[in-house]
């Protein structure tokens, strides 16, 4: 499964108004994030089109209980 990821816990911090907007560090992770989600969502579509999409086999349930 593809994960976007950026530097560090994806969060922003702030307890008041106005706060979450100084948080630098936070937002710089935020903005990773958000750049590395648009080059993964642009990268599937351009496989997509490309490749195209995997084949799919009807899923095989078991129970797991030998007899």
């Amino acid at each position: 499964m593809p994960i976007a990821s950026s530097q560090y816990w994806n969060c922003v911090h702030g307890r008041e108004k106005g706060q979450a907007e100084k948080d630098l560090e936070g937002l710089h992770t935020m903005r990773t994030l958000a750049g590395n989600m648009a080059f993964l969502m642009k990268s599937i579509a351009l496989g997509k089109e490309k490749y195209g999409m995997p084949k799919t086999e009807e899923h095989v349930w078991t129970h797991f209980i030998m007899d």
